[in-house]
C-alpha cells in the first residue's frame, strides 16, 4: 500500500469551521496534518489571545482530530494564533512537507474524482497523493487536461497516459482511470463544467504559494462553484517569507 500522503487541512477553529460530511472518508487513507488556526486583530497580541482562548480551541482541535482519527486518518494537529492567516497557512504546509491542501466542502460517498493535471510539474505529487488516498478504494480516477492551442493531441495524451500509468504502478487499477481532454474555455470554466459528476477535485497552480490557491486564485474560485472538496497540489518551493505567529 502506498505511503499516507501529508494533507494540510485549515480550520478556523473559534470561528464555527468544522469538518464537513463525507470529508472524513474522502482522508481515510491519509495523514492529517490538522491546522486549528485564529486570526487575531493586528493591536492584540497573539501570547494575549492565546491566553484567552486557548482551552476552548483545544478542545475543539481535540474534537475535531477524533472525528478524523475515527475515520481511519492519521492525524496531528497545530493551534495557532496569528495576524495573517494566509501565511500561517503557507508557513505549515511548508514546516509539515504536506504534498496538498484540502479546501473541505462537503461531499457525497466518494465514487469519482477528477484529476486536472495542468503539465508535466508536479506530477509525482499528482501521483502521491492520488495512490495514496485512492489506490486501495473502488473509487474511478479521471485525468484531465485543459489543451493550450499549442499542444498537440498527441501531446496531451502521452503526458496523461505517463501518469495513468505511474498511478497504476502505485496501484490504481487501470479500469478506474479514464482520460478526458478539452480544448474550449479557461482550465478553471472548464473544470467547474465538467465536475458535476465528481465527488471531488484534484488540482494544482503553477505559482508556489498556498496562500494564492486558498485566497482568491483559481483553487479557491473552482471550490465555491464546484461545492464539493479540492485537494490543492503544492507546487514547487515556498516563500522563505518569516512570520512571528505565536506557536
Amino acid at each position: 500500500m502506498p505511503d499516507r500522503p501529508r494533507i494540510l487541512v485549515p480550520l478556523r477553529v473559534l470561528e464555527g469551521e468544522s469538518i464537513p460530511e463525507g470529508v472524513p472518508e474522502l482522508l481515510t487513507n491519509g495523514h492529517v496534518v490538522l491546522l486549528g488556526y485564529h486570526v487575531v486583530p493586528d493591536q492584540t497580541a497573539t501570547g494575549q489571545a492565546r491566553a484567552q482562548f486557548e482551552d476552548q480551541a483545544t478542545r475543539r482541535l481535540n474534537d475535531l482530530t477524533s472525528i478524523l482519527e475515527h475515520a481511519g486518518a492519521t492525524v496531528e494537529s497545530q493551534l495557532v494564533f496569528t495576524h495573517d492567516g494566509q501565511t500561517t497557512i503557507d508557513r505549515i504546509a511548508d514546516e509539515r512537507d504536506c504534498l496538498a491542501v484540502l479546501i473541505p466542502n462537503a461531499t457525497r460517498p466518494l465514487e469519482n474524482v477528477l484529476v486536472a493535471i495542468r503539465g508535466i510539474v508536479g506530477i509525482d505529487r499528482f501521483v502521491r497523493l492520488v495512490s495514496g488516498l485512492f489506490a486501495t478504494t473502488d473509487v474511478n480516477v479521471t485525468l484531465y487536461h485543459v489543451a493550450e492551442e499549442d499542444e498537440t493531441d498527441a501531446d496531451v495524451e502521452t503526458l496523461l497516459d505517463g501518469a495513468a500509468t505511474r498511478l497504476s504502478d502505485e496501484g490504481v487499477s487501470s479500469d478506474a482511470i479514464d482520460i478526458q481532454i478539452s480544448r474550449e474555455g479557461t482550465p478553471q470554466e472548464m473544470i467547474v463544467d465538467d465536475s458535476q459528476n465528481y465527488d471531488t477535485i484534484v488540482m494544482g497552480e503553477s505559482d508556489p504559494s498556498v496562500t494564492t490557491f486558498l485566497f482568491g486564485m483559481t483553487a479557491d474560485q473552482v471550490a465555491k462553484q464546484f461545492l464539493g472538496p479540492v485537494f490543492v497540489i503544492q507546487h514547487g518551493e515556498l516563500n522563505d517569507a518569516e512570520e512571528t505567529d505565536n506557536k
